[in-house]
């Protein structure tokens, strides 16, 4: 397999780590050799937090540089939209949460929001597949970033890892008290018929 790169995003306190170590287990799992690294420096402030998560035998450093993500994963929109421009490859994927935490300078009047209608345009002029998820009464909306995974195990986006070998690393990562509910999310968002929307 060529090299396959992998870079997710949200605010702290989303479950950045969580999503990371998920992945993380779902590629080694199907026997991908795995290279990763995390920012966690802004999270308890509820900061940008990042995860690089890279795959291929050929791989010798963790970061996915400017322009080389064939797999955005978003939990917000606005950094969805960042990771989009500057770090998805054109052609790729993007899946995000369709929801806003709004930053300082946002709630100041001194920038403005992206709308959905911004993403999907800068998304198609980078010919990217754009994938948004919306969950309607989660349990917890610390579970956004588990309806994302759900969402991934139906679209077979990372070759050779399965919606099995997300939900089975699901099952490895998440604590027992909050794994049927989480599971009963995945499942949801892995089915055709899902709550949320595909553009």
């Amino acid at each position: 397999m060529a090299n396959f790169n992998i870079y997710m995003c949200g605010v702290g306190g989303q479950g950045i780590g969580v999503l990371s170590e998920v992945m993380i287990q779902a590629c080694l799992a199907a026997g991908h050799p795995v290279k990763g690294v995390d920012t966690h420096g802004l999270a308890q402030r509820g900061g940008i937090v990042s995860s690089h998560l890279r795959l291929g035998a050929n791989v010798h450093t963790p970061r996915v540089t400017a322009g080389e993500a064939d797999l955005v994963i978003a939990l917000e929109r606005l950094e969805a939209f960042r990771a989009l421009v500057n770090v998805a490859r054109t052609g790729g994927t993007v899946v995000f949460y369709d929801t806003e935490f709004q930053p300082i300078h946002v709630r100041m009047g001194k920038a403005e929001y992206p709308s959905l209608a911004e993403l999907e345009q800068a998304a198609k002029k980078r010919q990217l597949r754009l994938e948004r998820v919306s969950a309607d009464a989660l349990p917890d909306p610390r579970m956004q970033n588990t309806a994302v995974l759900g969402r991934l195990a139906g679209l077979n986006v990372i070759p050779g890892v399965t919606g099995a070998h997300l939900e089975q690393a699901l099952t490895q990562v998440i604590k027992p008290a909050q794994l049927e509910a989480n599971l009963a999310v995945f499942n949801a968002q892995a089915q055709p018929t899902a709550a949320g929307e595909s553009n």
